[in-house]
């Protein structure tokens, strides 16, 4: 089976948590398809006790990289367990910017990273980390939960229109059709509530626009040979992504990282992050 999605070199950032762990898992399993290569990061934090005491200094700079240390190699072991001899890089500052640097310094298409296991109500929204690396990173980005596996049987990818949400739709084309899946497309009218009461010709207005999108794009997707289904819904698209996914199966969210310009954009800022904190299965984050 041909396998062309454009991913040559992954970047996993490393933290210790059996998250971080798993998601370095799937990105061997989806490396051993792709053949990737595959650089597990992990920051230490910025010593910021007395400079002047040299010994004292080195002696805690050691005592904070020795987790790091202790992390990274069981990275490698878990990369061996799955047949891959994988690079390591332990640098130090702040998590998300140095994620961000070592992506880009070393030329990383996609970066895989974990999401703990948290109660409904603690992941609604990402860790800061997980955020700052999907807003600033200028790649693509998946985000695996715990006990979840990243495939490509069954993808659910969000659009609205947009320049981003194209982005989605031609990466959710492109493995569909590199793993033999299927595609449903799933637009929502995510409008103010008063817009029920004070402008319904607006409303079916933006529903028709909605349609509109969702069969475009499950046009585009048939004429590149995938099987596609078209969705369309209204509520809180922060919701009604992961719930659809929940309902239809899905085992992969595509969603492009910006929406729309206007009114309740579709995956901006906070959205995204619900978006990822709710759904169940792994979601993955496209740049133009």
């Amino acid at each position: 089976m041909e396998k062309n999605t454009e991913y040559s070199k992954v970047l996993v950032p490393i933290d210790g948590s059996a998250s971080s762990f798993h998601a370095l898992e799937q990105a061997c399993q989806l490396a051993s398809v792709e053949k990737s290569g595959i650089l597990a990061a992990c920051i230490a934090p910025d010593y910021e006790g007395d400079l002047d005491s040299f010994v004292a200094s080195d002696i805690m700079l050691q005592q904070m990289r020795r987790p790091c240390e202790d992390a990274l190699a069981k990275a490698k072991e878990i990369a061996a367990r799955h047949g891959h001899t994988i690079q390591t890089v332990l640098e130090e500052g702040d998590p998300s910017s140095r994620i961000i640097e070592i992506a880009a310094h070393r030329n990383r298409d996609l970066i895989i990273m974990g999401r703990r296991g948290l109660s409904n109500l603690e992941r609604v929204f990402v860790g800061s980390v997980t955020q700052r690396v999907i807003g600033q990173h200028h790649g693509d980005v998946i985000v695996v939960p715990d006990n979840a596996s990243i495939a490509w049987q069954k993808i659910l990818v969000a659009t609205d229109g947009s320049l981003y949400s194209q982005a989605a739709i031609q990466r959710a084309i492109c493995f569909a059709k590199a793993y033999g899946g299927a595609i449903d497309v799933l637009a929502v009218v995510d409008a103010p509530a008063e817009f029920y009461g004070d402008a319904p010709a607006l409303l079916e207005e933006l529903a028709r626009k909605a349609n509109g999108y969702a069969e475009a794009a499950a046009n585009q997707a048939a004429a590149a040979g995938v099987n596609a289904t078209a969705h369309a819904a209204e509520g809180n698209a922060y919701e009604v992504i992961p719930e659809t996914a929940s309902r239809l199966g899905s085992e992969i969210i595509v969603v492009g990282s910006h929406g729309r310009t206007g009114i309740r954009r579709l995956l901006l800022g906070s959205v995204a992050e619900k978006v990822i904190g709710l759904a169940r299965c792994p979601v993955m984050v496209v740049r133009p």
